[in-house]
């Protein structure tokens, strides 16, 4: 959609993906609007319901009558968060975008500096975690080993302990808007596209209010899809497994060999056998359920489905314009 759209000028969008988060909503924009008020350019908020189930669709459609500049994208069911930030990002009218989540966790008062620096010349400006308030010792372990070990394994340079807050100039946008592969791991597009980049140091607060949908089984599956998104290293290292079970399992057979010619054939030997065949099927399997991730999202990408469906979108004060000069012409 943006790609058929002129820019708008000193125009800001900011794209706020949202997902069962009726009771921090309110809260977010009051924030929010406080900021965008200190600041010179014009902005859009651009709210995106990815198929919430509590009240979070009839609060942020009472936010488009109550101000002009909110944009309010209804997705037709739940399509996950990196589709929604795509949805948002794909109708976003600004020079500038900014995408940041409604929990209140990443703190809106950072805007200003983002923009302080995307004026000084770059393209892109990441949101740099320093400290995670309210959060587990697990998840923040887990955390600082994922960014880590994806940033050694990846093929393109993924910032560590850097969300999906951080703002892209229109041509880091546009560049962005053309990956449209199904399976979106969405910090590793942001690295792939390149451009000049920076980061701002911020601490990460506790959330405002709710739960998080991030449990650990679902960050999980978002650090696969990052792994196999971004390198084939799985792939060799099932490759790796395979070449040292075998030399292994050569070397153990000629020490038999050896064995039976020196002290002959013994009976005894079949618990060290059995574990040897569960400890090879085990790394089949393994290597097997890798080559299966990788088949997976090429089954996903052939189907070529669109990757959100939208269900109702309410333009914001500058979209209609924008809707207005497209009919003019």
């Amino acid at each position: 959609m943006n790609q058929q759209m002129k820019n708008m000028g000193d125009l800001v969008s900011i794209v706020v993906p949202v997902y069962n988060e009726a009771s921090v909503i309110s809260s977010f924009h009051e924030r929010l609007i406080k900021v965008l008020s200190g600041i010179s350019e014009k902005s859009e908020i651009i709210y995106i319901n990815d198929g919430s189930t509590d009240e979070s669709s009839d609060i942020l459609f009472h936010l488009t009558d109550k101000d002009p500049q909110v944009a309010y994208l209804d997705l037709s069911r739940n399509f996950g968060k990196e589709v929604a930030m795509t949805a948002g990002i794909d109708h976003s009218l600004g020079e500038a975008v900014i995408i940041i989540d409604a929990d209140l966790q990443d703190p809106p008062e950072l805007i200003p500096e983002l923009i302080k620096k995307w004026h000084e010349g770059y393209d892109v400006v990441n949101a740099r975690r320093i400290s995670r308030s309210g959060e587990t010792w697990l998840k923040k372990l887990t955390a600082h080993l994922f960014y880590r070990l994806i940033k050694r394994m990846a093929n393109v340079n993924i910032p560590e302990d850097t969300g999906d807050y951080r703002l892209l100039n229109r041509k880091a946008v546009n560049a962005l808007c053309s990956l449209r592969e199904r399976n979106r791991f969405m910090k590793g597009l942001f690295a792939w596209i390149g451009f000049k980049c920076t980061s701002v140091e911020y601490h990460r607060n506790m959330r405002h209010a709710g739960v998080s949908k991030w449990g650990y089984w679902r960050l999980w599956n978002l650090a696969i899809e990052g792994f196999t998104s971004f390198t084939t290293a799985p792939l060799k290292l099932a490759t790796y497994l395979g070449v040292v079970t075998a030399f292994s399992s050569f070397l153990y057979g000629v020490y038999f060999i050896a064995r039976t010619l020196l002290l002959g054939n013994p009976v005894p030997g079949y618990p060290s056998l059995i574990v040897i065949v569960l400890f090879i099927g085990g790394i089949q399997l393994m290597s097997i359920g890798v080559i299966g991730e990788y088949l997976g999202r090429i089954f996903d990408e052939t189907k070529q489905r669109p990757l959100y469906l939208v269900k109702d979108y309410t333009p914001s004060v500058y979209g209609q314009v924008e809707t207005k000069k497209e009919e003019v012409k």
